[in-house]
C-alpha cells in the first residue's frame, strides 16, 4: 500500500517546504486539487515548482478540471511537466461541476462530459506524436511515455467510472471507504468488460489533520469553506481524520478493499504534519 499527500491549498509559497519533507519520507504522491474561480494556485504551475524541488516523489493532479482549458495547450503542458520532471506527472482528470468555473473558462457547463470525451482522444495522438491537424504539425515536447503520463479519472456517475477503461490507467475516488466498494467493483467490472489487460490502479483519498487542535480546527474550517457550495460541507468535515488512530484504520479500510494507494488529504497548513504522518505510517 503506497501513501500519498494531498497538499493545503491555502499558502502556496509553503508547499515548497511540504514536498521537500515529503520527498524525503516514506510518501509516493504528492497531489493538489484544481479550481478556477477560487483562491488556490493552478495545479500544473504549482506542481511544476514542486516536481523541481523534489526528486522522488510523484506529483498528480486531484483532479484537473480539463474542460476548462484548451485541448493543444494543455498538452504540451501535461507532456511539459511530464517530460520535466522525468516522467514523475500523474494526471488525474475530471468535468467538475461548478457553474462559476465554467462561467470564467467561457466553456458549456452542461456539455463538459462530451468535451472532456473529445479531449481525450486529441491528447492521446498529439502525446503519442501525431499531428494537431492539416497544416499543423505535432505539439512537442514528446512525455516520458509514449502516448502520455498515467492517467486517473474522479468521479462518481457510470459514465465517468467508464472513462476509466476507454482512456484512462485508473480511479481517484474522493468518497468514503463505506461507498468505494461498489465504486472499486464497478471500475473492475468494466475495465474487464472493454477487455484492459491487468487491473486498473486504485487511489483513494482521506481528509485528515494530525497535530495540535489548532490545526484540526483549521482544517475543519478550510474543508467546510471549499465544499460550502455542495450543500452537505458538515458531513465531509465530519469524515476528517485527526487521530492516528483513526487515519491507520482509514488506511486499513482501503488496504482491505484493494485500493493501490491512499491520499491523505490535509487542509491544515502546518508542513509539521508530513514529519508526524511520517512517523505514524513508519
Amino acid at each position: 500500500m503506497h501513501i500519498g499527500l494531498g497538499l493545503p491549498i491555502a499558502d502556496p509559497v509553503a508547499l515548497l517546504e511540504w514536498a521537500r519533507r515529503a520527498d524525503t519520507g516514506p510518501f509516493s504522491t504528492l497531489g493538489l486539487l484544481d479550481r478556477l474561480v477560487y483562491d488556490n494556485p493552478e495545479p500544473l504551475v504549482a506542481l511544476s515548482m514542486i516536481a523541481s524541488a523534489t526528486s522522488r516523489v510523484r506529483v498528480q493532479t486531484e483532479v484537473l478540471l480539463s474542460p476548462l482549458r484548451d485541448t493543444a495547450l494543455l498538452a504540451k503542458q501535461v507532456a511539459t511537466l511530464d517530460r520535466m520532471s522525468g516522467g514523475r506527472l500523474v494526471l488525474g482528470l475530471g468535468v467538475g461541476g461548478r457553474a462559476d468555473d465554467h462561467l470564467a473558462a467561457g466553456v458549456d457547463l452542461h456539455t463538459r462530459g462530451r468535451r472532456m470525451d473529445e479531449q481525450l482522444a486529441r491528447l492521446r495522438d498529439l502525446w503519442s506524436g501525431e499531428p494537431f491537424g492539416a497544416g499543423c504539425g505535432p505539439i512537442g515536447p514528446a512525455p516520458v511515455r509514449h502516448g502520455g503520463p498515467p492517467i486517473l479519472f474522479g468521479g462518481f456517475k457510470p459514465v465517468a467510472l467508464e472513462r476509466i477503461a476507454r482512456w484512462g490507467d485508473g480511479f481517484l475516488s474522493a468518497a468514503p471507504a463505506h461507498w468505494c466498494e461498489g465504486l472499486f467493483d464497478s471500475v473492475r467490472r468494466s475495465w474487464r468488460e472493454h477487455g484492459r489487460a491487468g487491473e486498473p490502479r486504485i487511489v483513494a483519498q482521506v481528509n485528515i489533520a494530525i497535530g495540535p487542535q489548532a490545526v484540526a480546527d483549521e482544517a475543519r474550517a478550510a474543508i467546510g469553506a471549499y465544499y460550502e457550495f455542495t450543500g452537505w460541507a458538515e458531513n465531509t468535515v465530519s469524515g476528517m481524520r485527526t487521530t492516528p488512530a483513526e487515519i491507520r484504520a482509514a488506511i486499513r479500510q482501503f488496504a482491505d478493499l484493494g485500493a493501490d494507494e491512499v491520499m491523505l488529504y490535509c487542509y491544515g497548513t502546518d508542513p509539521g504534519q508530513v514529519d508526524r504522518l511520517a512517523d505514524l505510517i513508519g
